[in-house]
């Protein structure tokens, strides 16, 4: 594996680790990640695919978004990172925010996506449930964040301790300001790419965990019928670092999803 920072056509600079040859497959962490957080995915398909893990802005070694930026501002960043990266039409894969950040690839640069993976992604939340995340970006902004209360939500109790330890260090060393901009956007975007579901027109693979109660069964579920050909995968008895805690699960998923030979309608 290479760890790097390239230029993007805007000036700024983003992050990625690299490992591997063949067809390419871009992936996108979730808030307060980085791009090491991939690396059971990066072990497994590099084997055969060009990996290219990539820091969301803010995260790793990519600079923040100007402003207060919203979804479709870091997909437009996303296609201007896979523009440079020189690999369109790429599979691409995301997690929680990532995967939000894929999905809107697909809708809005679809010549870009060759195939896409939304892994634990949000969907339309509940006014309970939006509220609930509104207010943890209303203090992650102005009071910045503690590492305890998003573990408490995305391990199960003594659950993978060496992964809960690498995410816990991620999430202490997360730069302050990217952390809390992109979960802004985050936190406001689950219903920004929901009703365009239907235009997306290459395979794509949703999948969660049972017992992840914010990026839900149900909302994978609805993804899938609102896509064209979609294939929904909940994986039991996991929360939201699935890719971390059951890697050969997900792998497996995601292994059948980069061979499935569909063409783009």
């Amino acid at each position: 594996m290479m760890s790097k920072t390239l230029p993007a056509s805007d000036g700024s600079r983003f992050g990625l680790i690299e490992a591997g040859e063949g067809p390419p497959l871009v992936l996108f962490h979730g808030v307060g990640l980085c791009a090491e957080a991939w690396e059971p995915q990066i072990a497994a398909f590099a084997t055969d695919h060009r990996v290219l893990a990539v820091d969301l802005p803010g995260h790793g070694h990519s600079d923040v978004l100007p402003g207060a930026p919203m979804l479709p501002d870091y997909v437009r960043w996303a296609s201007g990172v896979i523009g440079a990266l020189g690999v369109a039409p790429a599979a691409v894969a995301g997690h929680s925010m990532g995967a939000l950040i894929a999905m809107g690839l697909a809708v809005e640069f679809p010549d870009l996506v060759e195939r896409v993976c939304l892994l634990n992604p949000v969907h339309r939340r509940a006014p309970e449930a939006r509220e609930a995340v509104l207010a943890r970006a209303r203090d992650l902004a102005e009071r910045g964040g503690d590492p305890e209360a998003p573990l408490a939500r995305w391990f199960l109790p003594g659950e993978a301790p060496d992964a809960r330890a690498k995410v816990a260090h991620w999430l202490r060393t997360v730069n302050p300001e990217g952390y809390a901009r992109t979960y802004a956007a985050f936190a406001a975007g689950d219903a920004v790419y929901a009703g365009r579901l239907q235009e997306v027109r290459c395979p794509m693979l949703v999948l969660t965990s049972e017992f992840d109660h914010n990026s839900s069964p149900a909302m994978t579920q609805e993804i899938a019928r609102a896509t064209p050909g979609a294939r929904a995968v909940v994986i039991p008895a996991e929360r939201h670092m699935v890719t971390l805690t059951a890697p050969a699960a997900v792998n497996a998923e995601m292994r059948q999803w980069l061979e499935d030979r569909r063409k783009a309608a």
